[in-house]
């Protein structure tokens, strides 16, 4: 027979709790404390919430965009506009929301145009057919990783959890890549204008020609 700590009250040798009071008895209590508390699996998550889970941030705006390409039978292409990729920069964008292919496409794709053309304002072109075609592929982007996400439903909540982490959401990095590059950009750009046009430049300032002499001018 063991006495209770609490009312002094005898129990069973093998007893967990006091009969009386119900206090915990110390040996039990000290293994409880030693078993790590096991947090409960989060649920599985249907597919809207998959899609809100996934997008992340500006949810409720994408999906309004994304109902414009799903009104009939199979998804099509609607005109949108993007303002933060044709703004901030297509390259910035897609690296944000975790687009690598894309970001590949639009960090090399205007350096090689520019260089092949010779035309520095080509970048533009490719600004505008970001921030036309952005919404709709970031679309796609997040349709085919819901449909991989929700085969693992099976798995657990825990998987799900993990995938959205992994492949949704944004990376809140990048804004500040993109901020860091605009302000050396304006550095060099500054630069440029105080140093003038150096030699080789396509566009040199145009100096006036010299006075011609007199004797010339009779001869």
């Amino acid at each position: 027979m063991k006495p209770c700590s609490q009312c002094e009250q005898q129990n069973p040798d093998e007893a967990r709790f006091c009969s009386q009071c119900g206090a915990v008895f110390a040996e039990v209590a000290a293994q409880s404390a030693d078993q790590p508390v096991e947090e409960p699996a989060p649920p599985i998550l249907d597919e809207q919430q998959l899609w809100r889970s996934f997008i992340g941030q500006n949810a409720d705006r994408y999906l309004e965009q994304f109902r414009k390409f799903t009104g009939g039978d199979e998804p099509r292409f609607a005109l949108t506009w993007h303002w933060p990729a044709f703004l901030f920069d297509p390259f910035l964008w897609f690296l944000y929301r975790k687009m690598y292919l894309y970001a590949a496409v639009y960090a090399i794709g205007p350096v090689l145009s520019a260089y092949f053309t010779g035309d520095l304002t080509v970048g533009v072109v490719w600004r505008v057919m970001a921030g036309a075609s952005a919404n709709y592929i970031y679309y796609w982007h997040v349709r085919e990783h819901v449909a991989a996400i929700k085969e693992k439903a099976s798995l657990g909540g825990r998987v799900q959890e993990q995938s959205l982490k992994d492949l949704g959401g944004v990376q809140p990095y990048v804004i500040w890549v993109g901020v860091a590059l605009h302000i050396l950009m304006f550095a060099v750009l500054i630069k440029a204008i105080q140093e003038g046009p150096q030699e080789g430049n396509p566009f040199p300032t145009l100096k006036p020609a010299p006075p011609k002499s007199r004797a010339s001018l009779e001869s």
